[in-house]
Parts: C-alpha cells; structure tokens; sequence
C-alpha cells in the first residue's frame, strides 16, 4: 500500500534521495524548497505524484499553513521528514547576530514549527511517524560549530519531550544521527572570517580540514535507505539512529565521557539533597499546618 511523505528541503541531499526513494516505489511525496520550480526533473517523471511547496521556514506562521494545506490535500499524510537545515562555521565570537537569528530560525524554530503544526494532524489520523533529521552533532560537539550544536542539541531536546508527550497517540519520533556524508552540507556551510587569535586553536585546524582534505565516509544513498527500511519496519521506531561508522564512534565516545563524568560526581550530587531526617521535619510541619 503506498504512503504519502512530507520531506522539507528536497532540493537536494538527504531530501532529494528520500523524495527519489519513495516515488520510485509508488508513494506519494509533498516535497517543500525554498525554490517551487525544484526537481523539474521527478515533477517531470512523477507528475500526478510528486508536488513541490515554496516554503521558508524561518516563517512559523508559513510552516503551519503549508502543513495544515498539505494534510487537507492529501488526506492523510504517513510519513513526515524535517530535513531542511544547514550549518555555519567559525569560532563562536566570530559569528555575528545575523548568522545567529538565521540558523537558530532554520534548524531549530523552523524544525518545532514543522514538528508542532503536524501532531494535531497526526493525532486526529490515529498516527504517523517523523524523522527528524539531526546529526552526531547533536549528541557531541566540535570547535567551530557552536552555533549549528545549539540548534541539533535544543531540537534533540525537544524531541525527547514530545516523543513522551505524544505515544500514546500513536505517533512515533526517531532523530536521525548521520555522521559527514557526500552530500552538498560542505558547499553550503556559511564560514566565518577567520580570527588572528584563533590560528594555533583547534578551531583553525578544523577550518584547514574543512577545504577537501578529509576523507567523507558517509554515503547518503545507503544513509536514506536504512530511513526507509526504519519507517517500514512493524517495529516501534527506535529514539536515535545513528548512521556512520564516524557518528556511531563519535556519539559512543561522547556518551562515555559523559557517563564516566557523571559516574565521578556521584557524592557531589547526593550530598545537595535535603536528608531523609530534615525532610521528615518538613512533612511534619507541613502536617501540623494541616491541622491547624
């Protein structure tokens, strides 16, 4: 039985393969772009199936009434892909108000605008799944990308709440962890003008890396087809998937970090705690309050 998906940012990358993918099987693709006349290609080949929706998401207002057409159109929408998004580099101070407002309105407030618009849809069709596209970067962080970090790290956040707040209605979130991929991310990243201060940093020698010189493992084309075997499955859809041999290693080492510095501070965090004595004097208290 086909599906019908709604895909932000299918222009190109991650997008443009899921939109490909799930055409070429016989589903039904509401695909948005900041450009309407994106894909003429696939609207060429799948025209009765494929339709492409001029959106900006740095306008919730627009977000919202591009969903709330899309599901009145369609009937019915299974499968929802926040996808669109990008990066910008350079040291924190480096970055101007600018760079600031436009990501955080893109990845972040553009992805809860998308996510939010969806659930009552979702919710009155008894169901759907969503990927949210995310990255290791949302479970690690690198020098030189503090301001794409906040944005992975808060939708990240975002989404652990809602996945609780919303299971029971049968609608299921899982945060899609691709580690770098051959896909146009490097051509788009916004970059800095480099600061003197930060030549002998770590933050210069991720921007010397930046110029070709790494080795991209990632391939997109593999990327996108464990998407679609995810949101096939029968299976409930796991929290996080994590894509890449470089995500899988990255995120496993944050975690571990992470874990042991917890593991470290046990004492320090039992010891804040009112004692089991001091706080049998406040129900006391409180009983007595109680009583009066």
């Amino acid at each position: 039985m086909s599906k019908t998906w709604f895909i932000t940012g299918v222009s190109s990358g991650i997008g443009r393969l899921l939109a490909e993918k799930a055409l070429s099987r016989g589903d039904q693709v509401i695909g948005t772009s900041r450009n309407a006349n994106a894909l003429p290609d696939l609207r060429a080949n799948h025209p009765e199936r494929l339709r492409i929706v001029a959106l900006e998401l740095k306008d919730p207002a627009a977000v919202r009434g591009a969903v709330d057409d899309a599901f009145q159109r369609a009937g019915r929408i299974d499968i929802l892909v926040s996808n669109a998004g990008y990066g910008v580099f350079g040291a924190a101070e480096e970055t101007d108000d600018r760079q600031l407002r436009d990501i955080i309105d893109v990845n972040l407030i553009g992805a809860i605008a998308l996510i939010r618009s969806a659930l009552p849809h979702l919710r009155a069709q008894g169901g759907g799944r969503v990927l949210q596209i995310s990255s290791e970067g949302g479970q690690c962080a690198y020098p030189g990308f503090s301001l794409y970090h906040a944005t992975k790290w808060g939708v990240e956040g975002f989404v652990e709440a809602v996945c609780q707040e919303v299971a029971s209605f049968g609608i299921e979130i899982t945060l899609v962890e691709p580690g770098p991929a051959r896909t146009e991310f490097g051509t788009n990243l916004v970059k800095t003008a480099p600061t003197p201060a930060y030549q002998d940093t770590p933050v210069q020698q991720l921007r010397d890396g930046l110029d070709g010189s790494w080795v991209i493992k990632g391939d997109p084309d593999r990327m996108t087809t464990s998407m679609l075997e995810i949101v096939d499955r029968r299976d409930p859809l796991p929290r996080r998937l994590v894509l890449g041999a470089d995500s899988y290693a990255n995120v496993r080492q944050a975690l571990s970090t992470r874990l042991a510095e917890l593991e470290r501070q046990q004492a320090v965090a039992l010891s804040a705690d009112f004692t089991d004595s001091e706080l049998a004097k406040f129900e006391s208290k409180a009983a007595d309050r109680s009583a009066e």
